[in-house]
């Protein structure tokens, strides 16, 4: 035991009559990355709200170190050395960095508070990821991913011993993990242990000295990740065989649906010229902040463009909101589902069904029948999984919320998709689920816009792929000539070159 950082035996916790856990053993060496990995709703999150203080355990024991704790508080797992960054960022957006680091102590023990031993502390610690993010920032003005830096720098100004990451890739660059992963080595070395939850299974390779699979609320395997497959990771999970992510790609039409000519916005993009056919998807690809968000947002009429012009079967259109996208017969499934693309609170059938109010109302009154016959309707077609359309949007997990804001956009009878990150904090069943979705969309004739950070999605799911750096288109691939070497060769800003 003593050369175990982290020891969990028989763990169960329940939600009413849910068992979320129904016996969980969980065993990490000291100075090791484990990965814990498992389907959405497996029970991963869970036990690291357990682990964290955030939820009591109901049953079970848990060592930290060798010692026997039942942390009932965060603040109480902190003072036994561990630490969570959570796939949701926890920030307070109107704080400075500095003061999002050291939330809880910003005068370091004195009822006084020194800015400037605040923002050097912070410099600090922020020094330590190698990344140049401003103290005196506003978390507002940062990108997601300089966000979940922040996450990681708070995390570790508290000096943990355990260091919890649930998805700490999903909105990071290929440079960006590069970066993440030499510091969690630099931590591995000094003794610190990461349990590590990812649903990118070639990062669990990289990285990862040990596997622990959970399923159901219930440890199902330990794998050794030097010696195991990914489809062993795969079929431990979903406990089936699995017959690959990608539905294999169909023809496209000749006509082209949707035309971007010369598009600049006043500070960034230059000169950006696309083109979508019908029954296509095309890939935008590069890194963070390269400019693919901003281009969609300006199709989307959220950001105003200065010059250019964007076309739909030809024709010039006039987009200044998102109303006039949305009549246009354009839909965005947005990046954050959770912040932009639902309403959690609110059920399903009504974030199904709200992005056309007309398709359900009679005389100027919503008709509930209307509602229901439309999200069953949508539920049935893309295989959502459910108990009841009457529950809210956050009963479901990642992969089905993400097939409801897709839905939302098929109730609007649009023709031209754009999915920013749609496979983001998803499990690989539910990836080859919303594959499968945008697949048979292509089949239906919708023209199709994916932003993805993952390459290999990118190359798989993609006809073409259309490269940027730096608000620059870079250059387009298609067929062989998407690898991820020459994705990245156009995408890294030539002064890195």
């Amino acid at each position: 035991m003593s050369e175990l950082a982290v020891n969990m035996k028989g763990i169960k916790k329940s939600f009413g009559g849910v068992h979320a856990l129904k016996h969980v053993d969980l065993e990490v060496k000291k100075g090791s990355i484990h990965a814990l990995v498992g389907e959405n709703g497996a029970g991963k999150s869970t036990l690291m709200k357990v682990i964290s203080g955030i939820h009591p355990k109901d049953d079970g024991e848990m060592y930290i170190h060798g010692k026997l704790v039942d942390f009932t508080s965060p603040k109480e797992s902190q003072k036994g050395g561990v630490g969570i960054i959570h796939q949701e960022l926890a920030l307070s957006p109107d704080l400075t960095v500095a003061e999002n680091i050291f939330l809880g102590d910003l005068g370091f023990g004195s009822p006084f508070i020194s800015q400037k031993m605040l923002n050097q502390k912070a410099k600090e610690a922020l020094n330590q990821l190698g990344f140049d993010i401003s103290p005196t920032q506003k978390v507002r003005q940062l990108s997601v991913a300089y966000q979940q830096m922040v996450e990681i720098a708070k995390c570790l100004a508290k000096n943990v011993s355990v260091l919890i990451l649930d998805e700490p890739t999903a909105v990071l660059s290929d440079r960006e993990i590069d970066i993440l992963f030499t510091k969690l080595e630099e931590f591995k070395k000094r003794g610190v242990s990461i349990i590590y939850i990812s649903h990118r299974l070639e990062e669990i390779f990289r990285i990862c000295d040990a596997i622990t699979v959970i399923k159901d609320g219930e440890t199902v395997t330990k794998l050794d990740p030097s010696t195991c497959s990914e489809n062993d990771i795969i079929c431990s999970m979903v406990g089936r065989e699995f017959s690959g992510l990608f539905p294999r790609k169909t023809e496209p039409s000749d006509k082209v649906v949707l035309e971007i000519e010369n598009l600049s916005t006043k500070n960034f993009l230059r000169n950006i010229n696309m083109t979508v056919k019908k029954g296509e998807i095309v890939g935008l690809a590069g890194l963070v902040g390269s400019g693919r968000t901003e281009i969609v947002r300006c199709l989307f009429g959220v950001d105003k463009y200065e010059t250019g012009t964007i076309k739909k079967n030809g024709m010039s259109l006039h987009i200044k909101h998102p109303a006039d996208a949305v009549k246009l017969g354009i839909g965005m499934v947005p990046e954050s589902r959770k912040e932009q693309g639902a309403i959690l609170s609110r059920p399903i059938r009504d974030n199904i069904t709200l992005s056309n109010l007309k398709a359900t109302s009679k005389f100027g009154i919503i008709s509930h029948a209307n509602e229901v016959s439309i999200s069953k309707r949508l539920k049935q077609s893309l295989q959502i999984k459910l108990g009841s359309i009457e529950h809210p949007i956050s009963s479901l997990s990642g992969g089905n919320q993400q097939k409801v804001v897709i839905a939302k956009w098929l109730n609007t009878k649009c023709d031209v998709l754009v999915l920013d990150e749609p496979t983001r904090g998803v499990d690989v069943g539910a990836k080859a689920e919303i594959y499968r979705v945008i697949h048979n969309l292509t089949a239906a004739g919708y023209a199709i816009i994916v932003i993805s950070s993952e390459l290999p999605e990118i190359i798989g799911l993609c006809h073409r792929t259309y490269t940027m750096s730096e608000g620059l288109m870079t250059g387009e691939l298609v067929d062989d000539d998407m690898t991820e070497e020459n994705i990245m060769r156009l995408s890294i800003p030539k002064r890195l070159n």
